[in-house]
This record gives structure tokens, C-alpha cells and sequence, in this order.
């Protein structure tokens, strides 16, 4: 018999993420009640992933549930913030108890290791659909911003862009690679990794930030824009991953680094008198993260190579085109 909405809430959900002392009132009431510390600003996050859009229909349900959290932290990490409070809302075709047990089990994790609170949410039926709306908080004034670069910034990346959208395509099959690949490629999609404690810490350093979700040539250009600047990236200097270049080699590499989405890294601008300050005290090789380019005068978000500007068959993901 399949489990009613109260039984699948209280079995899987109650206590699937972090216990945390500033919830006053969490699953099970009208609405949740939470302490927000002292001298801080909330900051919010809704994310919705739509089976078939988001994700391939029969992606493993721990993925599923560990991304729909994975892509609000992100967020959250791309404004400096801290994350504390989830709610979800969860649209299923059928209660079945050992999917839901695994989507659970993803998101629990994550959540514990974020000490996230989930507080609250609904469930209906329908086709697959997963939304998260995430909450956090920031000390007043701090939160960082796509706004906020200027001409002359250098641009900055976290991790390796491409991976995730070469993990997408082994997913659905519309692309072939050597077997020592694969684990990682799929891996960089099927469970994210956002950068909290970077986000965290850019607040001293970056003039704005953006997570990159829709590309990196494609999210960079946002940032831009809110700026009020353009912005130009080195084609060369794009970090890349050693599974993807051994998988699709140099060319391709750097097209799914600039276009592909899914990375959930961090784009940041750091005003150019303000980058030695920030090799000193956040070490890319300790932090994971490389110069790619620059804020420039001239609207638009350019890829240049040896002064020539490359072109791509698209800039990055968009819904409804």
C-alpha cells in the first residue's frame, strides 16, 4: 500500500538533515520558526529540478536529491553566505519507498555536511519535479554580489568547468570515453561539490561572484553586465581536468569548459590592486582556483586566443529558447 503524504514525510523527512538549536519550530507545523543570529541578513534560494530538463529520466534518486540541494548552496556560496535552513517541496508520480529512500539518503548527506536544516516543505503527486528553497545568512553589509566588479578587475574560476557537462552527456549517451574517465566525469555531475568555504571567505577579497550553472562564458558575461562592465576570457587559461582532456581531448575540453553548465564553481572578480592580498592569504593551490580573464570596458563576453575571438555554436544554457 503506498505510503500517505504524513507517513512519507514523517518516515523520510523529519529528521533528514542537521539538527540545529536556532530552529524553533520545524516539519510537522504550519510553517517553520528560526532564529536569525545577530547582526546579520537573510539570504534566500529557490532552485527547481524537472526530470528530463535536469536531469536524466532514472538518475540515480541519492544524485537527485543531493543536487537539489547542491545547486541552492551554490548560490548561497556564490553571495558569500552561510547555509542553515531547507525547504522542500517534492512532486512525485508514486510514493515508492526505496526511491525514496535513496533521494533521502542524498539529501540528508549533503545537509548534515552543510549543517542544513531541512524545516519544512509539501509533497503531491505529479511528474518528477524537486524544489529546494534554501536559507542562510550573512553578517550585514558582506554579501557579495554580481554587481560590484569594475574595468580593469582580474577574473577568477574555482575548479575545473567542463567536467559536469561531459558527465551529462556520458549520462545520456551522447558521449563515448576511455573507461578511467568515466567514474569522475559522471561523478562531477551526479554529485557536486559547491564551494561554501571559498564563498565564505571571497567576502574580503572578491568585488563581485556568480556560480556558474549556465556556462562559464555565459555566467561570466551576467556578472559583467551587472557590473556594467563586458568581459574577456583567455581561451588558454581555462583550467581543465585531466579525466576530460584524456576524454575529449584539448579542443573540445575548452568548448564544454566555456558552454557546458552544471559546474556549480565559483566566478569571481577581484579588483586588480586587491589581487596579490588574495594569493597571500587564499592560495590557489590550496583553494582551487585559477585567473582566467578580465573585466574590460566594452559591453559583451568574449573567449580570445592568440587575439582572435573565438566563436561557439552557443554561449550557454537557457530555459524556454
Amino acid at each position: 500500500m503506498p505510503l500517505s503524504e504524513f507517513a512519507l514525510i514523517e518516515r523520510y523527512f523529519r529528521t533528514c538533515g542537521a539538527q540545529r538549536a536556532d530552529v524553533r519550530l520545524g516539519v510537522g507545523d504550519d510553517a517553520a520558526l528560526l532564529q536569525l543570529p545577530v547582526g546579520s541578513e537573510l539570504v534566500a534560494a529557490t532552485d527547481t529540478l524537472v526530470a528530463g530538463v535536469h536531469f536524466p529520466l532514472g538518475s540515480p534518486p541519492a544524485s537527485i536529491g543531493h543536487r537539489a540541494l547542491a545547486v541552492n548552496l551554490s548560490d548561497l556560496a556564490a553571495m558569500g553566505a552561510r547555509p542553515a535552513w531547507a525547504l522542500l517541496a517534492l512532486t512525485l508520480p508514486e510514493s515508492q519507498e526505496a526511491w525514496l529512500e535513496e533521494f533521502a539518503a542524498g539529501l540528508g548527506r549533503l545537509a548534515r555536511a552543510q549543517e542544513v536544516a531541512l524545516v519544512g516543505g509539501d509533497t503531491t503527486r505529479g511528474p518528477l519535479c524537486v524544489s529546494v528553497t534554501l536559507l542562510g545568512y550573512v553578517p550585514a553589509g558582506q554579501a557579495l554580489r554580481r554587481a560590484g566588479g569594475r574595468a580593469g578587475d582580474v577574473l577568477f574560476v574555482s575548479g575545473t568547468p567542463g567536467d559536469a557537462a561531459a558527465g551529462l552527456a556520458l549520462e545520456q549517451g551522447r558521449l563515448q570515453a576511455p573507461a578511467a574517465t568515466i567514474a569522475y566525469l559522471r561523478e562531477r555531475f551526479l554529485l557536486p561539490k559547491p564551494r561554501m568555504a571559498l564563498g565564505e571567505r571571497l567576502r574580503s577579497h572578491a568585488s563581485a561572484c556568480i556560480d556558474v550553472s549556465d556556462g562559464l562564458l555565459a555566467d561570466a558575461g551576467k556578472l559583467a553586465a551587472a557590473s556594467g562592465t563586458g568581459v574577456e576570457l583567455s581561451y588558454e587559461a581555462v583550467p581543465l581536468s585531466a579525466p576530460l582532456l584524456a576524454a575529449v581531448g584539448d579542443a573540445r575540453a575548452r568548448e564544454f569548459a566555456l558552454t557546458g553548465g552544471d559546474d556549480y564553481e565559483l566566478c569571481f572578480a577581484v579588483h586588480a590592486e586587491s589581487v596579490p592580498t588574495l594569493l597571500t592569504q587564499l592560495p590557489p593551490e590550496r583553494w582551487g582556483y585559477a585567473r582566467i580573464g578580465v573585466l574590460r570596458a566594452a559591453a559583451g563576453a568574449v573567449a580570445v586566443r592568440d587575439g582572435t575571438v573565438m566563436e561557439f555554436s552557443h554561449s550557454g544554457y537557457q530555459h524556454f529558447v
